[in-house]
């Protein structure tokens, strides 16, 4: 086996999904992740806690780029601009890993307990993004009203830029996903 090479966390993430994809998630082991990336299963365990944090290892990254952004956003945005910019930011990193983005949510969207820990993720996620937007003096309903409604904009953007054939950047659907959010609140 070739241990010491280099990328073992994508190896088996790519080794993952690959399985995830096959045999479906439940009926992948740890061990069939492992051998398929040339891995053993303690380096398996060295980058993820569990078979489904494959799934789930980046998303305190992006949570964080999120916050991250919305701090840096001008004081002069609205709260919902500044979220949107934000995830604008965070996900810059999903053009990079379109086709994993792919095999990732169909992996989720076949195991109801996957997506139930992908709507929890969402949920922490609105929880980081209500206190990032306090503490740019927002109020408190305000935050949380625009934390969710933000967390329903990107869950939108994704899906959308998930399914589209024309592979458009993830900021550009983010954009479009905002315009379109706002368009529901302006005159009729």
């Amino acid at each position: 086996m070739a241990r010491w090479q280099p990328n073992a966390r994508l190896r088996l993430e790519e080794a993952a999904l690959q399985l995830y994809a096959e045999r479906g998630f439940d009926h992948t082991t740890v061990a069939e992740i492992a051998e398929r990336a040339g891995l053993t299963e303690r380096t398996f365990f060295r980058h993820f806690a569990d078979k489904r944090e494959v799934l789930f290892w980046g998303q305190s990254t992006l949570m964080q780029e999120i916050v991250d952004g919305i701090a840096a956003a001008p004081g002069s945005m609205t709260p919902i601009d500044a979220v949107a910019a934000a995830l604008k930011r965070g996900g810059a990193v999903f053009d990079t890993r379109r086709e994993r983005a792919r095999q990732r949510r169909a992996v989720i969207a076949a195991n109801p307990a996957l997506h139930e820990r992908e709507l929890s993720k969402l949920a922490t996620l609105a929880d980081a993004i209500t206190e990032a937007l306090s503490a740019r003096g927002v109020a408190a309903t305000t935050a949380r009203l625009t934390a969710e409604t933000g967390v329903a904009m990107f869950k939108v953007a994704f899906e959308r830029w998930v399914a589209d054939p024309a592979d458009p950047d993830f900021g550009a659907v983010v954009d479009a996903s905002l315009r379109e959010l706002k368009s529901l609140t302006g005159p009729p």
